[in-house]
């Protein structure tokens, strides 16, 4: 079809869903920029964009039922004889699975560190203490120790984004995958969806381009199966998967007693929680509603109900999400057979944008357009069976966020907690770790996953394990 038909079309399609706009600079186009403003528009669904217009864009308010529930959990730790043999059976069968190659890591990759100072793919972020290790190769390195450990293959998939994909790609090579083999780390892209205005016109980013940015943590449930990531677990046996996002250095990917109690139980969709540090805390809160599992947003949660207590004076929505979970590989699959939506989640941000009237790129100072992204949360309601094991914060959640100067989550926080829980590890192991008048650990401490992933590990490195002196700084390896 020749360029003037094209465009004709899709300026009938743009006046009928009142988007004409995105043709503005079509005459200032050379032929190589009007065909890809116009594959860009013939891509999307139309209709559809107009649903999620009204819907989301324009849409501020968020419709909660009425029957918002607690939901209960297995705790951190078994609480009596029977839930102590329970998790016991569960450990071993864990343990099973991942000796067999059923359990695959899948980390979501796709943002950058632009919040951490940092002008590249957040995964390429130094956070370890001692040897200033990246995220990604902590990642990898406790992958790897993971597969020496029970006596498998690991396989490794990233999910990246259109921010970073090729960059993430470059690091892999350039680190040569960590140690890890090459055809053993799948790396894919998630998808993107359309930038609005306020008052939901399609933002363009260039005069030939429209504002795109990634889809959110939920779109790895469809770039999973797009990217045929799904098809090659399935030829290679795995059969469950371990999620996380790659913000969190303290990522247990491989818990025996996680995957354990999400088999036992026959789950489809299991998630880790923490005990919330307060009410308000912003994390998602667990809830049940319609006998389901449910994460609603902190900001989405009435301050009623996030203020309820139990009659021991705890919370009784106490369960905050940390995006950590297990996957069954045949739940994404049936997911995706159906044709699956999640909802969407409106997010307003500094967007670059193209100034129709003086066709300048303005890059805003403060937020003026709206982003829509889904969450791999909202797919829980669609599970058969779906539970909750809680975790201990100081073991497992750290995550790196931001610099020290913009909040909690930042990378001095993330630091002291690893130091923490490994001065724990070898504590419990019966190592002195040297302490300051208030208490604090007066060392720098790191252990590397080839030394140990896990306390238990430590047990039997003792003799390996030199003393530690005020002041010191030790890396296990």
């Amino acid at each position: 079809m020749k360029i003037e038909e094209r465009y004709e079309k899709c300026s009938q399609l743009l006046q009928k869903y009142k988007q004409q706009h995105l043709l503005t600079f079509w005459d200032e186009l050379d032929d190589s920029g009007k065909d890809r403003l116009l594959k860009q528009i013939q891509e999307f669904d139309f209709e559809l964009l107009d649903e999620k217009i009204h819907r989301y864009v324009k849409n501020s308010s968020v419709k909660l039922p009425t029957n918002i529930e607690p939901v209960p959990e297995y705790p951190a730790l078994p609480q009596n004889s029977e839930q102590k043999e329970k998790y016991i059976k569960a450990k071993r069968l864990g343990t099973e699975l991942l000796s067999k190659g059923k359990v695959a890591a899948f980390v979501v990759a796709g943002g950058q560190g632009t919040r951490l100072g940092f002008d590249g793919p957040k995964g390429d972020f130094k956070i370890s203490p001692v040897k200033n290790k990246t995220l990604f190769q902590l990642f990898a390195e406790t992958i790897k120790a993971a597969g020496e450990k029970y006596g498998f293959e690991p396989r490794w998939y990233v999910m990246t984004s259109p921010l970073n994909h090729e960059p993430t790609r470059k690091i892999f090579r350039d680190n040569n995958f960590y140690g890890l083999k090459e055809q053993n780390v799948f790396i894919f892209q998630q998808g993107t969806e359309v930038n609005f205005s306020s008052d939901g016109k399609i933002l363009l980013e260039e005069k030939d381009a429209i504002a795109m940015s990634p889809d959110g943590h939920g779109g790895s449930l469809k770039a999973l199966y797009k990217n045929s990531a799904v098809a090659d677990m399935k030829a290679r046996g795995i059969e469950y998967i371990s999620y996380f996002q790659v913000d969190n250095p303290l990522i247990n990917i491989f818990d025996p007693l996680f995957i354990g109690l999400h088999v036992m139980d026959k789950a489809e969709m299991s998630s880790k929680a923490l005990t919330k540090a307060g009410p308000f805390e912003k994390v998602g809160n667990f809830c049940q509603i319609n006998g389901k599992v449910t994460v609603i947003e902190y900001s989405d949660l009435p301050g009623e109900l996030a203020e309820k207590k139990n009659k021991d004076d705890s919370l009784v929505f106490s369960l905050g999400s940390i995006a950590i979970h297990i996957i069954n590989r045949s739940f994404v699959e049936k997911l995706n057979t159906a044709g699956f939506t999640l909802p969407y989640h409106k997010a307003v941000k500094k967007i670059s944008y193209m100034d129709l009237q003086n066709g300048q790129k303005i890059e805003p100072q403060k937020p003026n357009g709206i982003k829509l992204e889904t969450f791999v949360f909202d797919a829980l309601p669609f599970a058969e069976k779906s539970i909750i094991l809680e975790t201990i914060r100081s073991e497992e959640f750290a995550p790196v966020k931001e610099d020290e100067s913009q909040g909690p989550d930042n990378t001095v926080v993330a630091k002291k907690m690893m130091i923490a829980r490994w001065a724990s590890w070898l504590e419990q192991a019966g190592v002195e770790i040297p302490k300051k008048p208030d208490s604090s650990i007066d060392c720098k401490i790191e252990i590397a996953p080839a030394f140990a992933i896990c306390r238990q590990d430590i047990e039997k490195k003792k003799d390996k394990i030199p003393q530690i002196k005020p002041g010191d700084t030790i890396c296990l390896e």
